[in-house]
């Protein structure tokens, strides 16, 4: 049984009210929801939180997450995406063992809720795909009391094909250090009856798992992949999330191969009837003004990532035109190998600034702006009309902050220094579903020091892998360097670098 739970004279903040000095409040919770805020109402109280001196904002939604490189924060420098994506992603590394599987949520889930964050959508490739495997991400995500919203990352597509330099630079053994160990699934197999029939087990057997269609990518997929897609995504109501425009690589390939939809990837995911209010586009870096109408008209959404994008050399995305055309913008903290950390604060700070950079001219988005993006826009991508705000009625998700931290000395603007000077340092206590889940700076729902130590058991395993990686892809990464220099060489209409390359 859920607890009920009442916090105590805590600043509420209220995205429509005053986003400086929110009020002096009472916050209560009952069942799972938030009862009231304001005088509470009479009763018998399991948990009585003195929030005074405290800020309660609504918990943050990751909009763009992959649990399955936790376990390599720390492994790279700044390099650029596609030599990060063949050291790092799932497909080449094989099959994990259980253990490992469970410490990767957990080492992710734990850092994310240290910042605030009580939901994830975790876009989760696993390669192979085994049933049982899944499992073992849903289960840890259950153990530690995090909301996820599961994606389960597919593709059909070799690399070769999905990036446009490749085939014309590579010898077809060179070709073949780009390969997966394995194929993700076992040839023959019906993925998307696959994926409907494991949804459908599972959807409602946890209140803090919900499903989504996560198609890696418009060319990473087959076309008639993507339209099976489509049509499970409008049958069960469920939202897709795939990476779009991140670096200029995957633009070129748009620009090159889909003429006929106008070199557009957005114009093609029209085309199937994918643009819709469930789709969620993540980074969309090397979007064109046409396309940005487009998605703005179909009510799409744009999850971005500038952490990551930062890291991978791989541009700034046009936020302010994204704000222009009407566009709901989620935040999220991608990979912890290519940005290395879950913060949603830094995701919120580079979101203002890297737009003040392209628009030196005062505007949005600001940090009240940020904040939005950070919560109820996040929580939109995924249909959830019932999170991100801290109102009667809404899912009970509570970050406590102290506000006698430095961060907030002297507090001037609740909405800017949680924005601009907030690491996540003050965050004592995180409430998710009405249930406590970290209190005091504590997590309760697992043992720490446990993950660690099953951490330092399955990282040899992983050193091991990536060491084997990076032997089998350096050969060829000098060949890799000049596919992504001829890219860069070539005129795509839009720049999202500061500045520009020279030959």
């Amino acid at each position: 049984m859920k607890e009920r739970i009442l916090i105590r004279g805590g600043r509420v903040y209220d995205h429509d009210a005053d986003v400086d000095f929110p009020k002096v409040a009472d916050l209560a919770i009952s069942g799972g929801r938030i009862e009231s805020v304001g005088a509470p109402p009479t009763g018998v109280w399991d948990r009585v939180i003195d929030a005074r001196g405290k800020l309660l904002l609504p918990g943050f939604f990751n909009t763009h997450y992959h649990a399955h490189d936790t376990l390599l924060k720390g492994c790279f420098e700044a390099i650029s995406l596609d030599l990060w994506a063949l050291l790092a992603m799932p497909h080449a590394y094989g099959r994990r063992s259980p253990e490992e599987l469970r410490a990767r949520v957990l080492v992710g889930g734990i850092e994310c809720l240290r910042t605030g964050i009580t939901t994830v959508q975790d876009m989760h490739s696993l390669n192979p795909f085994h049933e049982e495997d899944l499992d073992v991400i849903l289960s840890a995500y259950e153990e530690l009391g995090l909301r996820v919203v599961l994606a389960p990352q597919i593709a059909d597509v070799g690399r070769v094909k999905s990036r446009v330099f490749y085939s014309e630079l590579l010898s077809a053994d060179e070709q073949k250090r780009l390969s997966a160990p394995a194929r993700q699934f076992p040839e023959g197999t019906d993925v998307v009856r696959l994926l409907e029939s494991l949804i459908r087990a599972r959807r409602g057997s946890s209140p803090l798992a919900f499903f989504a269609l996560g198609p890696s990518s418009p060319e990473s997929c087959s076309p008639a992949l993507w339209e099976r897609l489509v049509d499970l995504s409008a049958r069960e109501e469920l939202p897709i999330y795939t990476h779009i425009y991140e670096n200029k690589g995957m633009t070129h390939v748009a620009r090159e191969g889909w003429r006929e939809h106008h070199g557009s990837h957005v114009h093609w995911l029209k085309s199937l009837g994918a643009l819709t209010p469930r789709m969620t586009l993540a980074h969309s870096v090397w979007m064109r003004q046409d396309e940005i109408e487009l998605i703005g008209e179909a009510g799409a959404n744009v999850g971005l990532n500038p952490a990551g994008n930062l890291k991978t050399r791989s541009g700034i995305a046009p936020t302010r035109e994204f704000l222009n055309a009407g566009i709901n913008i989620g935040l999220g903290c991608d990979n912890c190998s290519c940005s290395d950390v879950q913060n949603m604060f830094q995701a919120m700070k580079l979101y203002v600034t890297l737009a003040a950079v392209c628009h030196p001219d005062e505007g949005p988005p600001r940090a009240a702006d940020a904040l939005r993006a950070a919560t109820v826009n996040g929580a939109k991508t995924a249909g959830f009309s019932d999170l991100g705000h801290l109102r009667a009625g809404m899912r009970a998700d509570v970050t406590i902050l102290d506000l006698s931290d430095i961060s907030y000395v002297p507090l001037n603007s609740v909405a800017r220094q949680v924005v601009f000077t907030e690491s996540g340092r003050a965050i004592e206590t995180v409430i998710v579903d009405g249930r406590v889940i970290m209190q005091d700076r504590r997590i309760l729902t697992v043992d720490e020091a446990e993950v660690r130590e099953t951490v330092e058991r399955v990282l040899p395993g992983v050193q091991k892998s990536l060491a084997e990686i990076r032997a089998r892809i350096a050969p060829i990464e000098g060949k890799l360097g000049l596919a992504e220099s001829k890219t860069w060489a070539t005129d795509l209409g839009v720049n999202r670098y500061v500045g520009y390359f020279r030959d």
